[in-house]
């Protein structure tokens, strides 16, 4: 199928980036773009044609109204104090958030809806969303596509912390891109490869977008994304080297054939310092991401060299040694302190590393029902010092109907660390609100801090077409700062659980003391006794056997 961009009114772009760790390990990301110049909202009759934007998913945003759809299902936890930022983080287990246009007069019904429609597609159990895991930011999740929204009536968001993502997950996704896993840079997703990593993280986020600077012309943008990171030692590989054969068990042989641009980008910035990348090339890229200036290889799978003689490419990194730990400015992490199953306090605690900077973020919580929050409990601490939240915005919640929401914009000092705490009451459940396994425990969604952070160079605010898919997904306002959004860890909270198993042992007592104890009683009071006579002998009883014969009258 060949491809003329003068014509279609859609495109598709695919990326691998490969980074290199501090850590020894490797970070490889994928991300799959398809550009749909179509306007659901304003031809909801007319599209009906799909080329290359998968028509499952553009039925569902025609039919629920849908503006921008972000979903993620994550195996693992992202370690930012060993990997530093990724390009697109997500929490563990499955987060999905929805804006909705302003025309939508039932947002809870579409959203009940949109859900269960998605379980379907991605094979996933998102129909265990509900209004009790469901809230509405007020401030952390602005749109990230065009348009100003700040009515987040229209929004909702919502977690499964316990979500398990395997191979029945990534299939669905897979088959969504335009050559599938048949060609391009999808030929490396294995399930095999894939799950046997530290950390695996599928997402598809679908916004409308500008096409030019002007944003003359707009468009709806699928931005499909994997990232994966591999373990050297759990790999059983005693030597420090990597390749794509070793990570993936294949080597690229060509691009996508509907793809306007497929390239592999290589992050060399660390080179010829922490290890030697082959094959080389002369293609050389430099982008400002996440605040930081890096070199990047550039291998355009578009271009018959790229494969060399082989027909085949792969990429071959020797690590030369080991280097010292590059601290990420923002960090968080989150835990619970207290004893016993009646009280316990939630800390949340971020971490400003910039040595000069002071800079605000935006803590967002959403804690279940069952833990009964006491908000004139909670306090935030910089330095060992009171630190008053610029902003709050909290809705209580209701039993069995809603979950706790709790934002706050909190300064953080150059060089510190914060401490958030609030104290909590756990409520007792009714029986068959317990979930199988109900000594496991309870989990509880991750926090979200969203910061604009300093930048240590400027950042790119030029709009380009052609620029990296990695370095544009957040919109860039401003020169001087980057967005990052950090998650903590999602919480496992123990509730006051009742012995499951007491009924199983009054049962068994019961029975043996019916089968025991009442049977034999029963027994007696119903049964009827009879006098037996004794028999006669044997030899008495021959003779008047005899006698009985010969008619002559029996022995007594």
């Amino acid at each position: 199928c060949s491809h003329h961009p003068g014509k279609a009114r859609d495109q598709f772009q695919e990326e691998l980036v490969i980074r290199p760790l501090h850590s020894g390990d490797i970070y490889a990301s994928f991300q799959f773009r398809t550009l749909w110049d179509t306007d659901f909202l304003q031809e909801r009759q007319k599209v009906s044609h799909y080329r290359l934007f998968p028509k499952s998913l553009g039925q569902v945003l025609s039919k629920f109204s849908v503006r921008e759809l972000h979903i993620s299902f994550t195996q693992g936890f992202w370690r930012t104090m060993q990997w530093g930022q990724p390009f697109i983080p997500s929490p563990p287990g499955a987060e999905l958030w929805v804006w909705f246009h302003d025309t939508v007069s039932d947002v809870d019904g579409n959203w009940k809806e949109l859900t269960n429609v998605l379980s379907g597609i991605f094979c996933a159990s998102l129909n265990f969303i509900d209004l009790t895991n469901t809230v509405q930011p007020s401030a952390s999740f602005k749109p990230l596509g065009l348009g100003n929204a700040t009515d987040h009536r229209f929004l909702r968001y919502a977690t499964l912390p316990r979500e398990i993502v395997c191979t029945e997950n990534l299939t669905p996704w897979k088959k969504l891109l335009p050559c599938g896993s048949k060609a391009g840079l999808s030929v490396l997703l294995k399930s095999e490869k894939l799950f046997h990593s530290s950390f695996h993280s599928q997402a598809v986020h679908i916004r409308p977008v500008c096409q030019d600077e002007q944003c003359t012309s707009k468009a709806w943008e699928l931005r499909q994304t994997l990232n994966v990171v591999f373990d050297l030692y759990t790999s059983g590989q005693g030597k420090k080297e990597w390749s794509l054969f070793k990570m993936f068990s294949r080597t690229l042989t060509e691009a996508c054939p509907l793809a306007t641009s497929s390239k592999v980008y290589v992050d060399i910035t660390d080179n010829p310092e922490l290890f030697e990348l082959s094959p080389a090339t002369p293609l050389l890229s430099q982008a400002v991401v996440l605040g930081d200036r890096r070199t990047y290889s550039v291998f355009d799978l578009t271009r018959a060299e790229t494969f060399g003689q082989l027909r085949s490419l792969n990429l071959l990194l020797r690590w030369k040694g080991d280097s010292g730990m590059l601290r990420p400015l923002l960090h968080a992490e989150r835990y619970v302190a207290g004893f016993g199953l009646q009280t316990g306090e939630i800390h949340t605690v971020i971490y400003n590393n910039h040595p000069y900077r002071a800079f605000p973020v935006l803590l967002m919580d959403s804690v279940p029902w069952y833990l009964q929050l006491y908000i004139h409990t909670l306090t935030v601490t910089s330095k060992s010092r009171d630190n008053k939240p610029s902003y709050i915005h909290y809705q209580p919640a209701k039993d069995r109907h809603r979950p706790h929401l709790l934002e706050m914009l909190i300064q953080l000092p150059p060089h510190s660390m914060t401490e958030v705490t609030v104290q909590f009451e756990r409520a007792l459940l009714k029986w068959t609100e317990y979930t199988p396994d109900p000594n496991h425990g309870f989990y509880v969604g991750s926090s979200v801090v969203s910061a604009l952070v300093p930048s240590m160079v400027a950042m790119n605010t030029n709009f380009t077409q052609d620029q990296p898919l990695f370095s544009s997904f957040v919109p860039v306002k401003e020169e001087s700062s980057y967005f990052v959004r950090v998650y903590t860890e999602p919480l496992l909270v123990n509730l006051p659980t009742p012995d499951f198993s007491m009924p199983y042992n009054v049962i068994c007592l019961t029975c043996t003391v019916v089968a025991v104890g009442y049977g034999s009683f029963y027994n007696l009071l119903t049964r009827t006794f009879q006098v037996d006579e004794p028999s006669l002998p044997l030899a008495k009883r021959l003779a008047n056997l005899i006698r009985r014969i010969r008619g002559v009258p029996l022995l007594a």
